[in-house]
């Protein structure tokens, strides 16, 4: 991808200093994204998306991050629905036993943080999709309707989800409750807990990315890390 000279000028300005080189990373769901060396030394990232594409969202993010938890996320340099540039975060290291404990210790103080209800002051994104987050009393209500029956509505209208499968959710969320404990407590979760989200440097974890925030039941930020198979024992 070739990136415009328009987004290299406010690069430059984010940055205070002119790139030189842009080298693509992986990940953007929402945007490409690079790391971007610095005339003067360092480096910077930036996701380069278009309009309408959320990376203003996503800075917000991890602005909330930074300044309401402990976890170590990239700082925001600059945050615009077009176009996010943030410091740079040196983890290309893999899980290991220790970095896992780290990683651990972090979640849980992160969890510690907690609302008065399951939700957030506005709606999030989760990679390119809406994740919204009125505000609501009860967990299971809370999970009910604005995450299992939202997103399969989603993934239906998109012709991603068969008919019949949809009909299975709908059934299984009229007895939810059967399942799903009421009694948590809302916690500030990161969201989007996937291997390719967690930054590892040694035996630390370096930073978390691509957030996905909201106040919810931090057994959700467990069960996706599960998914994904991103922890082990030592987690």
């Amino acid at each position: 991808m070739v990136v415009k000279a328009s987004i290299i000028q406010r690069i430059s300005a984010a940055a205070d200093d002119l790139p030189t080189k842009f080298s693509p990373l992986e990940g953007g769901c929402i945007g490409d994204v690079f790391r971007v060396d610095l005339k003067h030394g360092g480096a910077i990232v930036a996701k380069v998306g278009e309009l309408g594409g959320g990376l203003a969202i996503e800075g917000m993010m991890l602005d909330y991050l930074a300044r309401n938890s402990r976890l170590p996320v990239p700082q925001v340099l600059y945050a615009m629905d077009d176009l996010l540039v943030m410091s740079h975060i040196d983890g290309g290291d893999a899980l290991n036993p220790q970095s896992q404990r780290h990683a651990a210790e972090l979640l849980a103080n992160l969890h510690g943080l907690t609302a008065d209800q399951f939700g957030f002051p506005m709606d999030t994104l989760i990679g390119g999709l809406v994740q919204p987050n009125l505000w609501t009393d009860h967990w299971c209500e809370f999970f009910r309707d604005q995450r299992l029956l939202y997103m399969a509505r989603q993934a239906l209208d998109a012709g991603r989800l068969p008919r019949r499968l949809m009909r299975r959710i709908e059934s299984l969320a009229e007895k939810l409750e059967t399942w799903i404990d009421d009694a948590a407590q809302p916690s500030l979760l990161h969201g989007d807990l996937w291997t390719g989200n967690v930054l590892c440097k040694g035996n630390q974890i370096a930073g978390f990315v691509d957030p996905a925030v909201y106040y919810g039941d931090a057994e959700i930020e467990l069960a996706f890390s599960t998914l994904f198979g991103t922890f082990g024992e030592p987690f």
